[in-house]
């Protein structure tokens, strides 16, 4: 089948996670290092290796909550012995990811680009053990001045008075007024949450890379304990995304004529098929219903005609699970019903994966990469959510390019 050259594909990536039983009282490193670690295992992973990071005309660097560095994509690019073009620093959200990733291949399929990378890296974890101590991590480029956090709209004033500006409250919101909807009993509808979560602690268990290996039952996630606290109903803390977390990663993207010329085996390579980012409206009073997302379900039926599949032709699915909402109504959105025997992930998610800032979709992406490796042909749809089920993006991946 001819391929178009300029085809985008992701040729390698690289992953790690800092355990805390495996680092000791230090911790992780810096967020530096770490770029730098995952970065070289993605060149590693492509098998051209120094040759791949050596070719890089286009970086992204997704935002570090941990440290704001004086210039993060320089650093980085000095720290790797390159000189792309292009060097970028992002915005903030759980989107941002996959964000970058389709527009590296915009840029790709435009020629403005050949080979560009996108990664983050979180050491939250870290950071808490060193406050926890009274200790300041000593971090490297510290920017002349502090930086605002980069909110991309203000809160209104209106949610400020009544409090509504934490996540675990908006979200769960969202669930609650799915389940009026669906007109469901409280005591049933946190069962199905349950149901729904458990399989992926499963998966979590037999990722390296995951925070929390640990297989949990339904009821073991669902029923408050001391270590399970009611968070807000009808989430405890086992049902929610991880922040506080040391990990990082990174992928490749290149062109099918640059993957030839480096040399990247067929067998390494997966395409970008389709993808797309659509908006709710930011406010949660703003939303016409509640208890569902007209805008996932634009983005992810653009996302996969241009992939040329349907819902039920995709094999494998990471979709973002920050909280139960965020899942529910992206199974709403793609017509996902009881009885469906598909895996939500491949992480294991974000309560049990971990959550890693606005860098979770990088880990999903990687993984996904090296799922459809050892499933040739099949196709892999990743989902994102940012800020208050406001920003969403899905992608569609897969082994085969699409067709010239």
């Amino acid at each position: 089948m001819a391929v178009d050259p300029r085809s985008p594909c992701l040729i390698g990536v690289g992953q790690r996670t800092w355990h805390p039983d495996e680092v000791g009282d230090d911790g992780a490193p810096e967020p530096l290092e770490m770029w730098d670690d995952v970065v070289r295992r993605a060149g590693d992973d492509s098998g051209a290796g120094r040759r791949a990071l050596a070719g890089i005309d286009s970086i992204d660097v997704v935002f570090c909550q941990t440290w704001q560095y004086d210039d993060a994509p320089a650093r980085l690019a000095e720290r790797l012995g390159i000189e792309p073009r292009r060097r970028e620093y992002s915005g903030i959200g759980g989107t941002t990811p996959q964000v970058l990733v389709q527009n590296q291949a915009a840029r790709i399929l435009l020629g403005e680009s050949s080979l560009a990378l996108v990664c983050g890296a979180e050491a939250l974890a870290t950071q808490r053990r060193y406050k926890r101590r009274g200790e300041r991590y000593p971090y490297s480029f510290k920017p002349a001045e502090k930086r605002p956090y980069p909110w991309e709209a203000p809160f209104h004033p209106a949610e400020l008075v009544h409090d509504v500006m934490q996540a675990w409250l908006t979200f769960a919101i969202f669930d609650n007024a799915r389940r009026g909807h669906r007109d469901e009993a409280l005591a049933t509808y946190r069962r199905e949450l349950g149901e729904m979560l458990a399989p992926m602690t499963r998966i979590a268990a037999k990722n390296p890379h995951a925070w929390f290996r640990i297989e949990r039952t339904a009821d073991e996630i669902i029923d408050p304990s001391p270590d399970n606290r009611l968070v807000g109903y009808p989430y405890t803390k086992y049902m929610i995304s991880i922040m506080d977390v040391d990990m990082a990663s990174a992928v490749l993207l290149a062109s099918h004529e640059t993957a030839d010329a480096l040399g990247v085996p067929p067998d390494r390579r997966v395409y970008l098929r389709g993808w797309c980012y659509a908006t709710d409206a930011t406010y949660v009073a703003e939303h016409d219903e509640l208890f569902a997302s007209p805008a996932m379900v634009a983005a992810s039926r653009e996302a996969l005609d241009g992939a040329n599949v349907a819902a039920d032709d995709v094999a494998h699915l990471d979709l973002y699970s920050c909280f139960g909402s965020s899942l529910n109504f992206a199974k709403d959105a793609l017509g996902i019903t009881d009885g469906d025997d598909r895996a939500l992930t491949v992480t294991g998610g974000l309560p049990y994966h971990g959550g890693a800032g606005s860098n979770y979709m990088t880990h999903s992406i990687a993984a996904m990469t090296d799922v459809l490796r050892a499933d040739p042909g099949s196709y892999g749809l990743v989902s994102g959510v940012g800020m208050h089920m406001t920003k969403h993006v899905y992608g569609v991946y897969s082994t085969e390019p699409g067709p010239v």
